[in-house]
C-alpha cells in the first residue's frame, strides 16, 4: 500500500522540514510514503473563509481517486490513542485498498464537498497545532503505529 500526506502550502520552518524529512525515511522501511503538497491559494487573505476553503477542497478533490482511501486529519474526527490508531491502520492496510491517503487542510478546515469524500476523520487531539506543525506529529505517530504493528521497541505503554 501506499500512504501520502495531502497538505495545503509549503513548510517554511528548517526544524519541521528535519523531523518531518526523518520520519519520511524511517515509515518509508514499512511502506512507500510521500508528502504531496497542493500549492496555497492566491490572494487568500482577501477571500471570505468559505471561499477558500471551497478552492482548497477542490484542488484536494483533484487529487484523489475514487479507488483512493481519504482519511481527514480534522478537530472534528475520532479521537484515539497510538494502539488503536495502529489498529485502524492494520485494517485499512489489509482491507485492499491501493491508496491511504491522509489531508491536512488549510487554516479554516474542509469544505463540506471533502468531508462527503471522505472515508473517515481523525483528531489528533483536541489541542489547536499549526498546520505545520500537525505534519510532523502525524508523520510521528505514522511511525509509531508502524512500530507497534511490527512489535518494534519504540512504543511504551
Amino acid at each position: 500500500m501506499n500512504i501520502q500526506l495531502l497538505v495545503i502550502g509549503k513548510t517554511d520552518k528548517t526544524h519541521i522540514k528535519t523531523g518531518i524529512e526523518e520520519y519520511v525515511k524511517r515509515i518509508n522501511r514499512y511502506c512507500k510514503f510521500e508528502i504531496k503538497i497542493i500549492k496555497d491559494i492566491k490572494n487568500s487573505k482577501k477571500m471570505s473563509e468559505s471561499v477558500q476553503k471551497k478552492l482548497e477542497g477542490e484542488k484536494i478533490i483533484a487529487e484523489v481517486s475514487t479507488s483512493d482511501q481519504m482519511v481527514l486529519l480534522d478537530e472534528k474526527g475520532k479521537q484515539t490513542n497510538s494502539k488503536d490508531f495502529a489498529v485502524f491502520l492494520n485494517k485499512t492496510l489489509v482491507s485492499g485498498a491501493k491508496n491511504l491517503i491522509f489531508v491536512i487542510g488549510g487554516p479554516y478546515g474542509f469544505s463540506e464537498e471533502v468531508y462527503k469524500r471522505a472515508n473517515a476523520k481523525i483528531s489528533l487531539s483536541k489541542m489547536t497545532f499549526s498546520h505545520q506543525l500537525v505534519r510532523i506529529i502525524f508523520a510521528e505517530q505514522l511511525y509509531r503505529a508502524f512500530s507497534i504493528l511490527n512489535n518494534e521497541p519504540y512504543h511504551h505503554d
